[in-house]
C-alpha cells in the first residue's frame, strides 16, 4: 500500500499553490479582456510565422520594384520617342539552375554596356525557362538561343563569350 499523505502537504497544495489561485481567478477575470491579457500574455510569433512574414514582405518589395522598373521603362521609351536617338534594350534570359548561366549573363551585360553607349541590358525580366540561355532584342530578334540544355551545359560552355559579345555589338550598330 501507498503511504498516507501528511496533513501539512495536503493543506499546502490546496491552499497556497499559485496554479490553483490562477485557475480560480481566471474564471472571474475571463469577463474583463484587459485583465485576461495580463494574466495570460500572448506568445510572440513562432519562427515559422516570422519566416512567412519575411517572405510576404520580400514579395511585396519585389512587386514594388517591378512596378517602378516598368514605370521607368515606360518613361525611357517616351523619352526616346521624343528624341530621334533610339535606346536599344537587350534581354538576357538565363536559367537559375546553375551559376555558370549567371556568370555568362553578367559577362554579356557588362561587355555590352561598356561597348555600346545608350544600350540597356536586362537580366531575366520574367521567370526564366529551365536550361535556357537566350540573348535577344526587346522587339524579338534573337542573337543566341540555347534551350532545354541538360547538365553539364556543354553547348553554353563551348561558347566564346568575347566572340558572342562582339557579334551582338556588330548586329546592334
Amino acid at each position: 500500500m501507498a503511504p498516507r499523505k501528511r496533513k501539512a502537504e495536503v493543506e499546502g497544495e490546496a491552499g497556497n499553490s499559485s496554479t490553483d489561485a490562477l485557475l480560480r481567478r481566471s474564471s472571474r477575470l475571463a469577463k474583463s479582456a484587459p485583465a485576461l491579457k495580463t494574466v495570460f500574455p500572448k506568445k510572440k510569433g513562432t519562427a515559422a510565422e516570422k519566416r512567412v512574414q519575411k517572405t510576404v514582405a520580400k514579395e511585396e518589395t519585389e512587386e514594388e520594384e517591378a512596378q517602378t522598373e516598368e514605370k521607368e521603362e515606360g518613361k525611357e521609351e517616351t523619352k526616346t520617342d521624343g528624341d530621334k536617338s533610339k535606346k536599344k534594350t537587350i534581354v538576357v534570359e538565363h536559367c537559375k539552375q546553375c551559376m555558370s548561366f549567371k556568370t555568362r549573363a553578367m559577362q554579356v551585360k557588362n561587355g555590352l554596356e561598356k561597348a555600346v553607349p545608350g544600350v540597356t541590358v536586362i537580366l531575366n525580366p520574367e521567370k526564366p525557362r529551365k536550361g535556357c540561355f537566350e540573348i535577344r532584342k526587346r522587339g524579338g530578334e534573337k542573337f543566341i538561343s540555347l534551350l532545354q540544355m541538360k547538365r553539364p551545359f556543354q553547348r553554353m560552355k563551348a561558347l566564346d563569350m568575347d566572340q558572342v559579345i562582339s557579334d551582338i555589338i556588330d548586329k546592334i550598330i
